[in-house]
């Protein structure tokens, strides 16, 4: 059962600094709750962009994740309670070309304003894209970004989504 109050993107509770930087959050995209993929992300951000609320996120071309983004026009962002570290950290290092990550976790897929997100997020953001755009190499002006970010030279895709719902469980 849906437990979620859905709120304005320039109500959220939290710090996002630490929500994305030190918590830790989901990247999901999927056409259903049978048919997505997850990653953990530590990267991005949120704010205003182009006169609406919109989240930003990072996702390297290898990761499965990429191909369901690239597809689906929604994405969501989830963040979790205390206690999911380690599924955080699962969903981190696991490839859901070889796993169901949702059902190795126990997560329970759900369908929110067309994405898909986790019943068990304290916080989710819903958001449809409007841009991306890789990162170039020759255009980071502080080389030890790429020196100690990009070894293997797999830079990012950064994905900016206009926040189309947010809801929380506070």
């Amino acid at each position: 059962m849906n437990h979620f109050q859905k709120t304005e993107p320039s109500e959220l509770p939290g710090n996002l600094f630490e929500l994305i930087g030190k918590d830790w959050m989901l990247i999901t995209a999927g056409d259903s709750p049978e048919h997505h993929n997850t990653m953990t992300a530590s990267w991005g951000g949120a704010g205003v962009l182009w006169n609406k609320p919109v989240a930003f996120c990072f996702i390297r071309p290898q990761r499965y994740t990429y191909e369901f983004i690239e597809r689906e026009e929604f994405f969501t962002l989830s963040f979790f309670p205390e206690g999911f570290r380690q599924t955080l950290q699962f969903c981190g290092t696991k490839s859901g070309r070889e796993l169901d990550k949702a059902k190795e976790c126990g997560l329970t897929p759900i369908e929110l304003d067309g994405g898909i997100a986790y019943q068990e997020a304290k916080l989710i953001l819903v958001c449809k894209k409007c841009y991306f755009s890789d990162i170039q190499p020759e255009q980071l002006l502080d080389p030890e970004i790429d020196g100690k970010n990009y070894p293997g030279k797999d830079y990012h895709r950064m994905y900016i989504g206009e926040i189309v719902a947010a809801y929380t469980t506070e």
